[in-house]
């Protein structure tokens, strides 16, 4: 596999935005096919569905699982081709140099990918291996220790910026008219929800709870570093306007938020039925999921508005110019997806505003889709000016911002 733009760990981004279309389409099963003394579908779950089902819904069936194992075999594939370039680029002087300019933040993309890679992995093996849910109780144990290292190597990684830039003065201020720099945040809470899992699904009530105290770490984190950098951003664009080239960035925040909702919804649950033996009005998953998919369509008004206006599109998507930061465009559309889910069922289907397989309940689903769809063209049209191509300069590139565009 080739990078057609010089080597950035921002490729790390194409990988987790398959990663998270594996998950997105795992998700339809979720929510639409019946998986009783389950919080998850598993293998057992999907025969009794091919075997109980129409010739349509077999269909449907399986284009989600092709689509599932697909997205997932590219994440894997991506993210070994990443993991290859990277340790060659870290031999490189550009590294050196990379190391010591605001674009260092970038390399929190890649623990950020590898808690999408966990996530894959439980979707892939609940899918594909039979009896795997049998043995959660031994498997939750090991995806903490998973979590754990790879939030130390997210600890390690910011602890080393944040010395830098405060210790050293080594922070560029003018290379701050975008949002790149809440990359961290993004990073902090895909562990909050890697831990969140283990809070939600498991049994055992010690591993119910490192799992509570992981996510409100990572949460807190993930709060505090947006809080610090959302005030300097929002100066930069005040002072030097939005950096086109860091357009994707303005949806950052739409990501975050699902990351947010899954794990705050599999907190409560795992609080409420393991610790506290009580149930949840689901009428409050309405008004929860609600305001995060009202703030994120806001938000995606926002920076739709402001990068059309930039022809950031038109330049950097389906015209000439080639920019890794471009593969920031995927995360919010997957995000938005899932969290669509999230709302249509939890919020909507389980507190009886709209009834479970109805027209409304099809015509939402299929609003879905269509996010996906869009969000799979251009993956597509991404994956053909930015890999699999010869390598090429970054010439097209401001070379801050093009390091440092992340989302």
């Amino acid at each position: 596999m080739r990078f057609s733009v010089a080597y950035r760990p921002l490729y790390f981004l194409a990988a987790l935005g398959m990663g998270g279309l594996s998950v997105s389409f795992f998700v339809y099963l979720m929510f639409l096919i019946p998986h009783p003394g389950s919080p998850i579908p598993h293998l057992s779950h999907v025969l009794a569905a091919y075997r109980d089902g129409t010739v349509p819904s077999r269909v449907f069936l399986s284009v989600i699982l092709g689509l599932t194992f697909f997205f997932a075999v590219r994440h894997y594939q991506v993210l070994i081709a990443n993991i290859r370039a990277y340790r060659a680029f870290t031999r490189t002087p550009e590294y050196v140099a990379f190391r010591a300019s605001n674009a260092e933040i970038s390399l929190m993309a890649i623990p950020l990918t590898l808690g999408m890679s966990v996530n894959v992995a439980f979707v892939v093996g609940a899918l594909a291996i039979p009896g795997m849910w049998a043995a959660k109780e031994y498997l939750f144990p090991v995806a903490l220790l998973a979590m754990t290292g790879i939030a130390g190597y997210a600890l390690v990684v910011f602890g080393r910026y944040l010395t830098r830039i405060l210790v050293h003065k080594g922070f560029d201020i003018e290379d701050t008219n975008h949002f790149s720099q809440v990359l961290p945040s993004f990073a902090f809470a895909m562990i909050a929800v890697g831990y969140s899992s283990s809070a939600a699904m498991s049994s055992t009530k010690p591993v119910v709870v490192i799992g509570l105290v992981g996510t409100f770490i990572f949460l807190a984190a993930a709060a505090a570093w947006i809080l610090v950098k959302l005030p300097v951003a929002f100066a930069g664009m005040l002072r030097h306007g939005m950096a086109v080239e860091a357009g994707p960035t303005l949806w950052l925040g739409i990501p975050i938020m699902t990351l947010v909702g899954i794990t705050v919804l599999r907190d409560v649950m795992g609080t409420s039925h393991t610790l506290l033996h009580a149930t949840v009005n689901p009428v409050v998953w309405f008004v929860f999921f609600g305001l995060l998919v009202a703030a994120q369509l806001v938000m995606g008004l926002f920076g739709y508005a402001i990068m059309r206006r930039q022809a950031y599109f038109a330049t950097y998507v389906t015209g000439p110019r080639r920019s890794v930061a471009a593969y920031g465009l995927i995360c919010p559309g997957v995000a938005l997806s899932v969290l669509l889910m999230f709302f249509i069922h939890w919020g909507l289907v389980e507190p009886g505003i709209i009834a479970r397989d109805s027209v409304p309940h099809y015509g939402l689903v299929a609003v879905v889709a269509l996010v996906q769809l869009v969000t799979i063209r251009t993956l597509t049209i991404l994956n053909r000016k930015l890999m699999g191509g010869q390598p090429a300069g970054s010439s097209s590139l401001e070379p801050a911002v093009a390091a440092v565009a992340p989302v």
